[in-house]
């Protein structure tokens, strides 16, 4: 029968076992729900980015005829309405109304003066040389010009030429029509009500100081997902000595980790986006520009990406999906499974041969920290390509200014991951040399 000393003596690592647990339980509490804000803001973000780059898509923009058409009919229609005929204009209207007139009144003279065959001709042709003198027509051609001049230069008649030439113009324009406008213009009306907002302008200034919010609070969710990480591993520096303790501790450090996984897999690792921020053409005197248009925006995550090139026809792509879900994904939740499993059983499941191969021996299949320094080069290369490719758009002449702009960058996601290897690399450490082995448990 067991004294009294003994009972407390047993009770005692109980204890403190269980306080153990509550105390990560709350540390994996508050990494869970960390977690679940970033997954979910990040989620929002995307759809945010999404609905932005639709609305100013260039494809609505630079790339749209509809709009194009629009604003040069603004442009024609402005300078139609504007039209005033200059003193100088007027001089050299009236010269060219001489010119033609002279030479009418040469081609009619011309004309009388060759041979005629018919009786009626000929007497056309008497009364002409008795009635008509040339010298006193061209004579009076500048009177009759300036009186041409006059007429077309009233206001009534200035009016009435404006009319044909914005009609004409109406016509033609009518004629320049690829549909991006009609499409473009439901698109914006389901945003507007969607975001309950009533212009282009104020739809962009509403979504980007919400994003500009939730990039704040998605990096702060991060650091504050690897801070339960940090406090957890700190636990393992007063606790080193404390043999009964280490089997807890280090498959609560699992579950932590497998949080890290978890979010680090499914939220955003990297987001691109390439933009023609200004564009601006001089045309016929007037300022033509177009603003914040988006070339290109994409934005996944390590299991996004996995899904896409799973869904391509091509059996490399294919190949390449599924490589990624097996050796960042699974190989990892089973290596963390086989390392719980080793240090809660007893032999001879902790020590069956596939247990300890997970356990011990898989680290050159896993192939996350691989992932890692992929995912850095791929940014890196990327955002190289796209800085030299966008600072070849940049142009600045009397006519033509173009301005670009790159904002793609690294996600939480990528940090909460970076987070995770640099965590299960620390657990390995412990497995082997801290952690207590089988032959140790209490039995």
């Amino acid at each position: 029968m067991k004294t009294t000393a003994q009972t407390s003596k047993a009770k005692k690592p109980l204890f403190s076992q269980l306080l153990l647990i509550l105390g990560i339980s709350l540390l994996l509490a508050a990494e869970s729900y960390f977690g679940y804000q970033l997954y979910t803001l990040s989620a929002q973000q995307e759809r945010l980015k999404e609905d932005y780059s639709t609305a100013n898509n260039i494809t609505f923009g630079v790339f749209s005829l509809d709009l194009w058409r629009d604003k040069l009919s603004n442009i024609v229609k402005s300078k139609i309405k504007s039209f005033k005929v200059s003193d100088e204009q007027k001089k050299e209207l009236r010269e060219e109304v001489e010119k033609q007139l002279h030479g009418m009144i040469d081609e009619v003279v011309a004309q009388f003066d060759k041979p005629q065959k018919s009786l009626g001709d000929k007497l056309k042709k008497f009364a002409f040389k008795q009635l008509v003198e040339p010298k006193e027509l061209h004579a009076q051609v500048p009177s009759f010009a300036q009186t041409i001049v006059t007429r077309i230069n009233a206001p009534r008649a200035i009016k009435k030429l404006k009319g044909i030439a914005t009609t004409e113009f109406n016509e033609l324009a009518d004629q320049i029509y690829d549909s991006t406008a009609t499409v473009h213009s439901k698109m914006t009306r389901y945003l507007f009500k969607k975001y309950q907002v009533n212009s282009i302008g104020a739809f962009n200034t509403h979504l980007e100081k919400k994003l500009e919010s939730i990039r704040k609070v998605t990096y702060n969710y991060a650091y504050a997902m690897l801070g339960c990480v940090v406090a957890a591993l700190c636990l393992w520096l007063p606790l080193r000595k404390q043999l009964h303790l280490h089997t807890p501790l280090f498959v609560m450090s699992l579950l932590l980790a497998l949080g890290l996984l978890i979010v680090g897999c499914t939220v955003s690792i990297i987001e691109v986006d390439a933009r023609l921020s200004h564009l601006e053409l001089h045309l016929l005197g007037e300022k033509l520009a177009f603003n914040n248009q988006v070339l290109f925006y994409q934005s996944k995550s390590i299991l996004g990406t996995a899904q896409v090139l799973i869904q391509q026809p091509k059996p490399d792509s294919i190949t390449v999906g599924v490589l990624i879900i097996l050796f960042v994904i699974i190989l990892p939740i089973l290596r963390m499974t086989a390392r719980g499993i080793h240090m809660l059983c007893y032999p001879p499941i902790s020590e069956n041969k596939v247990t300890r191969y997970l356990a011990f021996d898989s680290a050159k299949w896993d192939m996350a920290d691989v992932m890692v320094v992929g995912i850095l080069m791929t940014y890196i290369g990327l955002n190289g390509i796209l800085q030299s490719q966008l600072s070849d758009l940049n142009i600045k002449s009397e006519t033509l200014v173009t301005t670009t702009v790159n904002q793609t960058s690294l996600q939480p996601g990528y940090i909460v991951f970076v987070g995770y290897v640099a965590f299960t690399i620390i657990l390995s450490y412990l497995l082997k040399n801290v952690a207590c082995p089988p032959t140790d448990k209490v039995k």
